[in-house]
């Protein structure tokens, strides 16, 4: 009868061990099936052809090549650190309303009427850049 307690009490840290790790592993985003699909619904209208972000920055958001290689400044997207990074910046309105992404001043282009994206859209694009902005 002890034997089966002590069997009953294994299992059970077990599973709650292999819950707990199960918690702390999330996939990773997908640039292709997550993010992509957020910049075609809300950026590229500007930002590729001859849209007027395209055209005024040279940053094109249609493909990961473009997202990767950036404005004529230079990268948008620093792997590993949204937080250095001008594209998260600019969608979360965490630098100056002159290059907040969609405009919201005065001189907004007139494509650049779009909403924001959402706080889950923006917490996704956070995360595929801090997990290394990878092309999956």
């Amino acid at each position: 009868m002890y034997a089966h307690h002590s069997i009953d009490r294994r299992l059970l840290l077990v599973a709650a061990l292999a819950a707990t790790a199960l918690l702390g592993c999330e996939r990773p985003v997908s640039f292709s099936s997550e993010v992509q699909p957020i910049l075609n619904a809300s950026c590229i209208s500007c930002h590729s052809g001859a849209g007027e972000g395209m055209a005024k920055t040279h940053l094109a958001l249609d493909s990961y090549q473009g997202v990767m290689r950036g404005t004529q400044l230079g990268p948008v997207v620093v792997p590993g650190s949204a937080a250095s990074s001008t594209l998260y910046l600019a969608i979360d309105h965490k630098v100056d309303s002159k290059i907040q992404m969609p405009p919201h001043h005065s001189d907004k282009f007139a494509q650049g009427e779009g909403k924001p994206l959402s706080s889950e859209q923006i917490a996704l694009i956070k995360r595929w850049i801090d997990e290394g902005a990878k092309q999956n």
